[in-house]
């Protein structure tokens, strides 16, 4: 790993841009914590950190709030990593069902999404492998938010991760449905009860299916884009309560 850019936020985070081979990332650390601090893993939708940077560094200052470092990296086919063919058409093939107004089959949502898990999953793992020997962080780790199936992969086959707070809203392939039975940690899930992009009652069956435990669902009234601020203030407390 190689750090590329430096710099401290108004509020004293540092923030610092990294490369992992081909794969860039950032990290947030807190401007003073007692060494070395728990990470929370920010997931995010294959729109490309640039794109998702102002969304990325909220959740992140918040995380540093409560003493928490946060780092994300780009998924793979995202902003100026390399695309796969395969993956282009699947997005293609999605944006044409939805704008005939089709139901989106199932052979789209595997092709769209189960390459990307396959790809993301491995290069958060190598990504772990390189943050927790830093001497600022130290763990344990927890992972927030993106694409759904890829929180439900890492939260099967990586037991750094101890906590998840996943959201609700991106299309999960059939085959998810049974690696969720396998998920024991702690759970929070975050669903918009009117997202125009989500299959409610797929969320609420994904929800059911989570082998869990302790698992939590907010729900909350309106659209992708309506999360209310206390939703991330109980994603917070949730994280508060595991990674310390």
């Amino acid at each position: 790993m190689r750090f590329t850019t430096e710099q401290r936020l108004d509020d004293g985070v540092l923030e610092r841009e990294f490369t992992l081979g081909e794969i860039p990332g950032i990290l947030w650390t807190p401007a003073s914590a007692p060494a070395p601090v728990p990470l929370i893993l920010l997931g995010h939708p294959p729109l490309g950190l640039r794109k998702m940077y102002p969304r990325l560094v909220a959740r992140a200052r918040r995380a540093a709030a409560d003493g928490f470092a946060a780092a994300a990296i780009e998924l793979p086919g995202s902003d100026d990593r390399p695309r796969w063919a395969a993956a282009e058409q699947a997005r293609a093939d999605l944006r044409r069902a939805l704008a005939a107004g089709e139901p989106v089959s199932d052979e789209i949502v595997d092709a769209l999404i189960l390459p990307l898990v396959d790809r993301a999953v491995p290069e958060t793992q190598a990504a772990l492998d390189a943050l927790l020997p830093l001497p600022e962080i130290g763990g344990p780790v927890g992972y927030s938010g993106g694409v759904i199936s890829v929180g439900i992969r890492l939260a099967v086959v990586e037991p750094r991760i101890v906590a998840a707070c996943l959201f609700a809203g991106s299309f999960v392939p059939r085959a998810m449905f049974e690696e969720a039975r396998q998920v024991t940690i702690p759970l929070h899930v975050l669903l918009q009860w009117d997202d125009e992009g989500n299959d409610r009652q797929a969320a609420l069956d994904l929800f059911d299916a989570f082998g869990s435990t302790e698992k939590t669902l907010h729900a909350n009234m309106g659209g992708h884009t309506g999360v209310p601020q206390f939703a991330g203030e109980d994603a917070a407390g949730f994280f508060a309560r595991h990674l310390r």
